[in-house]
């Protein structure tokens, strides 16, 4: 910017700019450049052609405009809290899925993944659950647009909005927090080109686990169950059998510029990963175009485009399944190399009889989805203080899935064949129009918003089933019989919305927002359409007060309260009506009949959330930067699918049932530690939360009584109830657990018992003191920058869960199945031997020790964990360097992902799912660990 002015320009990638100024200014002339996370640098003008400005980093992103709402402010404004991860903090972690490089890096954020799939997304869950049997997952906005579609490759920053007074204009979507993510856009100036290309290899990550090799187990099984010694002639690794050395491909080339009207960037992205267990990849392939214009002095517009197709191989689940299972004394291939079939191959001595390497000559199974978001903004200046805007998207999405099992394989023997096929098709139209007014008199501000908004989605879905195929011909029309009867739906959703929110400030002192918001869906009952929410917000700017102002130690800091409502609408389609079943058991003299499949609920309603946060924001020395924020949230009217008595002709009904809460504390720290030449700068973050069911409905003690996790009022969603394991017998090796003996006075008391079936009683079945919700979670990044080296190393932490190990009922189970493979003992495990030993694993015998492997508290393990998540070291080449070859600019890098963990869990992996969506909640079963990844890279412009 020429100082002192509006007239400005923005550079291109090798710093040449145009920028017309007046013959009468050119003598006194200072240019001002700035750019987001640096420091102003002004320069005298002069009568140079070349200057020579190093941008000196800046921790203080206080000045930072955030996308919050439906409006931008700059950070020190905000009455909210939000955090706001950039590009460049994006990028570190390889992933082509945006929830995967938030991991660690936002306090309150918490990003867990159950599988190391490429095809599996992680789930993400903001301040702590919020609902009991409704989605968790947070709304998503793109480009100012609830949903939509983008590629982290092309995502500018990331905002996370988490108290009311930032989520609460999203209304019936929002109690489960927002992500609003931009796109990048063009810049005016010259035209820049830039590539940006990676490649790498992946390995399953094992942690402290370890199948047992053939003499091992021999040696193991020995004690207790008679084998022939020739069987270790044989010593098959079916682990390595089933995981390899993958490949990581990302590759991506942009286009950007514009004149000082019009601006465009477009970009194309090619990513493909191979899972590390054989036949499981995925790839990804996206086109973004940006354009943004001036049209005229008052109109402008935006016209945003993506396309994203991915093609998706799924590995079959037997692959997984051997590798843990099989047992190493039966071979993978036979004389002549090739993959032999358990089934028919003599003397196989594993129960399954099934080898993974020979029905993957044959299997398949995976999907291939498009989808393509359409979108046209308007903005129109009426006046200098009315802005009309119309945003405005279509989104497209189609996707088809395959199943084929050969009549050669295992899977497919049975019925000669299987093939699956499943399409589906969907589009969403939104439009949101909307209104500001700005006023500015003296001291005061004030902006007025009004929102008019609808949405309306429609999906439709086929799958059919056929048996009977020839070998090899994986197409229906091949098939002699249907395997199931055919299947399609239609549904069609909308949504409406109205808003209005007043935002006043007073001498950049005093800030107050407040808004409400009424909104109307179809998923809920006909009684209950309806609801409304309402947001509070104030801050105040401590440091804009003459007792603070120019302070040299402190200098800048905010307090900031928030309170409102917001809702959750996370429930199937359909959930309020009460629904038939057409079906062949229904059918009557081969007329078609229905039957009744779900009770309905005119008076269902959203999930209610009411939320306080109260924050503070400093900024010591300008160079150390801690937020910290307190909050509570509680949950009423959640949504629960109930179960009903098969008397009723119904299987569930969904009702509002009880409240819950969630409180805790998060605080970021963000420390420029040294600057100059060498520059280190430390972004530190960690979160607790505490969760907490208040109520259910009509006073029940229990939901899902029975399960290891149950919901039960005082209690939170996590803890575990189950019977509790009491350790191993000395004297014979039994198994213990404890008993519970309630008398006909109502005393309790407990006892030692070697019977399962007394442990498990309702009444002995106890809360272990144990739960899968961590206690706290976060992350650090180090970044270390030296005559264009970086080097940076970010780990994350979760602790204080515990991980119900349940794959060890297979492979740790006291002789039950000695036709499975083993695990070895870990460090500080033992088994019984003799009397009098101590140990923590009972005398194995054949069928298992009393059912010594029943689901109690023996297999809960600690799940905390200290990863690194990345570390990588990039270089800059030095521009004129560059230049001379025709490029503005180069960058290499190494990076590497995942390199150590340090945890106490015994399985592959300790990172599981921390939510409750998608029942595996605290699980780890048969574990596709995460993978340790090593990634070359070289990004270069022109």
């Amino acid at each position: 910017m020429l100082k002192g002015t509006d007239r400005g320009a923005s550079t291109n990638v090798s710093g040449e700019f145009e920028l017309i100024i007046p013959d009468d200014q050119l003598a006194s002339a200072v240019l001002a450049f700035s750019f987001i996370g640096y420091e102003t640098q002004e320069i005298a003008l002069g009568v140079n052609s070349v200057l020579n400005v190093k941008m000196a980093a800046s921790v203080n992103q206080l000045d930072q405009v955030v996308v919050v709402g439906y409006s931008a402010k700059k950070a020190r404004f905000l009455s909210s809290s939000v955090t706001t991860i950039s590009n460049d903090k994006l990028r570190d972690v390889t992933s082509n899925e945006l929830p995967n490089l938030l991991q660690g890096k936002a306090p309150g954020v918490v990003v867990s993944s159950s599988s190391g799939d490429p095809t599996s997304p992680a789930t993400v869950v903001i301040r702590g659950s919020g609902s009991i049997s409704a989605g968790t997952a947070p709304l998503y906005v793109v480009d100012g647009n609830i949903d939509g579609s983008y590629n982290p490759v092309d995502v500018e920053s990331v905002t996370v909005l988490k108290d009311v007074a930032a989520t609460g204009l999203y209304g019936s979507r929002a109690s489960n927090g927002v992500i609003i993510v931009n796109t990048k856009m063009g810049a005016p100036g010259k035209t820049t080109i830039s590539f940006n290309n990676s490649v790498g290899f992946a390995n399953a990550t094992t942690g402290k686990f370890r199948l047992m090799n053939s003499r091992e187990l021999f040696d193991f099984q020995k004690t207790f169950y008679d084998r022939d010694p020739s069987v270790t002639n044989i010593n098959t690794n079916w682990w390595d059998e089933a995981f390899r050395t993958a490949m990581v491909n990302n590759h991506n080339v942009s286009v950007s510029g514009g004149t000082g009207k019009t601006t465009f960037y477009v970009s194309g992205n090619f990513y493909k990963e191979q899972g590390t267990i054989v036949q499981n990849d995925k790839t990804g392939y996206s086109l973004r175009t940006n354009l943004q214009s001036q049209l005229t002095k008052r109109l402008s517009a935006k016209v945003l485009f993506n396309g994203q197709y991915i093609r998706d191989n799924y590995f079959t689940s037997n692959a997984l399944g051997d590798a843990y299972i099989n047992l190493p004394f039966d071979p993978a291939y036979d004389a002549e190399g090739k993959p032999t079939d358990g089934r028919s191959f003599p003397n196989w001595l594993g129960r399954d009889r099934e080898n993974f390497l020979h029905s993957i000559q044959y299997n398949h199974a995976g999907a291939n989805s498009l989808r393509i978001t359409n979108d046209i903004n308007l903005d129109f200046d009426l006046t200098d203080k009315i802005t009309l805007s119309s945003y405005n998207r279509v989104n497209f999405g189609n996707g088809s899935s395959q199943s084929y099992n050969d009549r050669r394989t295992k899977q497919g023997g049975a019925n000669g064949g299987e093939l699956r096929n499943a399409t589906s098709y969907n589009h969403r139209l939104l439009t949101s129009n909307r209104i500001r007014y700005a006023e500015e008199w003296g001291s005061h501000n004030l902006t007025l918003l009004g929102v008019a908004e609808a949405e309306t989605a429609y999906g439709k879905a086929t799958a059919t089933s056929g048996k009977g195929l020839p070998p090899g011909r994986d197409v229906m029309s091949v098939a002699t019989e249907p395997l199931e009867a055919p299947t399609g739906s239609y549904d069609q959703v909308g949504f409406r919305k109205y808003l209005g929110q007043a935002d006043y400030s007073f001498d950049n002192r005093y800030f107050l927002v407040g808004s409400f918001v009424n909104e109307f869906s179809s998923l809920f009952g006909k009684n209950n359409s309806t609801a409304n929410f309402y947001q509070l917000g104030a801050s105040w700017v401590l440091s804009n007060e003459l007792f603070l102002k120019n302070n040299p130690f402190v200098t800048f800091a905010k307090l900031r309260v928030s309170h409102g409502t917001v809702g959750n609408a996370a429930i199937p389609n359909f959930a309020s009506l009460g629904l038939y079943t057409i079906s062949q058991t229904a059918s009557y003299a081969n007329l078609p009949g229905a039957a009744p499949s779900q009770k309905g609920n005119p008076d269902l309603t959203w999930e209610k959330n009411r939320s306080t946060n109260v924050g503070i924001d400093v900024s010591l020395w300008n160079r150390v930067d801690v937020t910290v924020d307190v909050y509570t949230k509680q949950a009423d009217d959640l949504l629960y699918q109930k179960p009903l008595a098969a008397t009723t002709g119904y299987s569930y009904v969904w009702i509002n049932a009880g409240s819950l809460r969630n409180k805790g504390v998060e605080f970021s720290i963000v420390s420029q530690n040294l600057k100059g030449e060498f520059e280190w700068e430390t972004n530190f973050n960690m979160a607790f939360n505490r969760n907490k069911i208040l109520s259910l409905s009509d006073g029940a003690e229990f939901f899902n009584p029975g399960d290891r996790l149950p919901l039960a009022a005082g209690h939170d969603m996590g803890d575990y109830h189950l019977p509790i394991w009491a350790g191993v017998n000395p004297d014979n090796g039994d198994p213990q657990w404890e008993k519970v003996v309630k008398a006909a006075d109502g005393t309790i008391t407990k006892e030692l018992t070697n019977t399962y079936n007394q442990a498990q009683t309702a009444v002995s079945r106890q809360y272990a003191g144990k739960s899968a919700t961590p206690n706290f979670t976060g992350g650090i990044t180090n970044t270390l920058r030296y005559k264009g080296i970086t080097l940076s190393a970010f780990l994350n932490f979760v602790s204080g869960n515990w991980i119900y190990h349940d794959a060890r009922a297979y492979f740790d189970n006291d002789g039950l199945y000695e036709s499975y493979n083993s695990m070895v003992l870990v460090n500080g495990w033992s088994r019984w031997t003799q009397p009098g030993d101590i140990a923590t694993h009972p005398k194995p015998i054949v069928g298992g020790n009393k059912d010594s492997n029943q689901s109690s508290s023996r297999y809960l393990e600690d799940g905390s964990y200290l990863r690194l998540r990345n570390i990588r070291l990039g270089y800059d080449i030095p521009t004129t360097l560059m230049n001379k070859i025709g490029f503005a600019g180069a960058n290499i890098f190494v990076s590497a992902d995942n390199l150590v963990t340090w945890t106490r869990f015994s399985g592959t992996d300790p990172e599981v799912s921390l939510s409750r969506e998608g029942g595996n909640f605290g699980f780890a079963g048969y574990r596709y660990p995460i993978s340790k990844k090593l990634m070359f890279g070289l990004n270069f412009s022109l």
